[in-house]
């Protein structure tokens, strides 16, 4: 009988648990070893966003976002109810306020129904007041399957069903590098370096999120694309407010700005949110205060890709500013689409950071990213829908080593 292989997982945020998981579905007699910088899974991306379980409105079709994004879905929704997993399909309105933004809003609804979204509908403005009363708007887009779910619950349950299985996990350990050894692009082995030791595997997957570029040129990969963090700050309403919305209401997003804008969020907990706006964060890892960490702000500025970006997008930064700055601001931007939270309270959540990676031209890098080295895998860009399809970026990410 051959030898089963020993492969290496870098990174417990959902998409590294659900890659460790992946191959001992795949090969159960595998020997599998999930390393963690932290004590714990989901320290980082994933248990700092919104919870949201998109279902593909979006991207563009035939992208890696588009087909993994509708195939994790379908994946990640039996996985949380085989392991009672909160979860709750409660539906999503993006509300149009103008004829401009109706215009964008059905170039949403013709890419929804090119990527497979099930049972979407444009609704006019008695549509979406049957659906969201306290709505505002000339037409909106519902997705009636959009959902929300606990990504922190649902990371730590992969944990537990991969060591269930025989794998391994190693927290409080930093990879340092991962070294090449022999071979073509499918073959050879990989050492994975950390503080206390070295071992070697014929498999290595890399999932480092926010510290994803770093670690790639440690290993002697190319440095582009980097990462350039942006903050999302959250807004929790006061229990007043919980049932404003009964699901996720969002505005039309403006070609002009990279990011979606302030929407309006049902959490898994019950409350409701408003988030998040997205400015230059001054650390990768730091979600309180101001956030200051002198060295990831160094890299920034040191960053050519980054300034190309800040040049032609000035007007992002004072749309964001204001909402940054001022609570009351924040929440007029969700107010402009549900008026009945104009001047509602509450206090501000711990903000997420996103990884984005970003060119050197100053483009910022849309789809998921991949690159190969030898026998390592090193996941360059993942940012949502990168939670939603965490389950189908595990099939495609082993499908590929196996050679499917």
């Amino acid at each position: 009988m051959a030898k089963e292989a020993r492969w290496a997982v870098v990174g417990t945020g959902i998409i590294g648990a659900a890659v460790a998981r992946e191959i001992l579905n795949r090969h159960d007699s595998a020997d599998v070893t999930l390393f963690e910088k932290e004590d714990h899974p989901a320290a980082h991306q994933t248990g700092h966003n919104s919870g949201v379980v998109h279902a593909g409105l979006y991207y563009e079709p035939g992208s890696l976002k588009a087909t993994l994004c509708r195939r994790g879905v379908s994946l990640l929704t039996d996985f949380a109810a085989e392991h009672n997993v909160a979860f709750d399909e409660c539906g999503k309105v993006v509300v149009a306020t103008d004829d401009t933004e109706v215009e964008r809003l059905q170039a949403i609804h013709d890419r929804a129904l090119a990527n497979g979204v099930p049972d979407i509908a444009m609704l006019d403005r008695d549509g979406l007041r049957d659906i969201e009363p306290n709505a505002e708007g000339v037409a909106a887009l519902h997705s009636p399957h959009t959902a929300i779910i606990d990504y922190p619950g649902l990371t730590d349950a992969l944990v537990a069903d991969f060591r269930a299985h025989g794998g391994r996990v190693r927290f409080s350990t930093p990879v340092k590098s991962i070294d090449h050894r022999g071979g073509s692009t499918s073959h050879g082995s990989a050492v994975v370096r950390t503080p206390v030791d070295a071992q070697e595997f014929d498999h290595v997957i890399v999932c480092a999120g926010l510290q994803s570029d770093r670690l790639a040129a440690r290993s002697g990969q190319k440095r582009t694309p980097t990462v350039v963090p942006f903050f999302g700050q959250y807004f929790i309403l006061d229990e007043a407010h919980s049932n404003t919305v009964n699901g996720l209401t969002y505005p039309v997003p403006d070609p002009k700005y990279p990011f979606l804008g302030v929407h309006v969020t049902r959490r898994i907990d019950g409350g409701l949110m408003i988030g998040p706006n997205a400015f230059l964060s001054f650390s990768r890892e730091r979600y309180r205060g101001l956030g200051l960490n002198i060295p990831d702000s160094l890299a920034v500025a040191a960053d050519p890709g980054f300034w190309r970006f800040a040049a032609g997008n000035m007007a992002t930064a004072a749309r964001e500013l204001p909402g940054v700055l001022s609570i009351e601001r924040f929440v007029a931007e969700a107010a402009r689409y549900v008026p009945s939270l104009t001047g509602a309270d509450g206090h501000r959540a711990t903000r997420g950071i996103r990884a984005q990676a970003m060119n050197r031209d100053g483009t910022l890098v849309d789809d998921f990213v991949i690159d190969r080295a030898g026998a390592t895998m090193f996941v360059r860009n993942a940012p949502s829908p990168g939670a939603t399809s965490a389950l189908a970026i595990a099939e495609h990410l082993v499908g590929i080593i196996d050679g499917r």
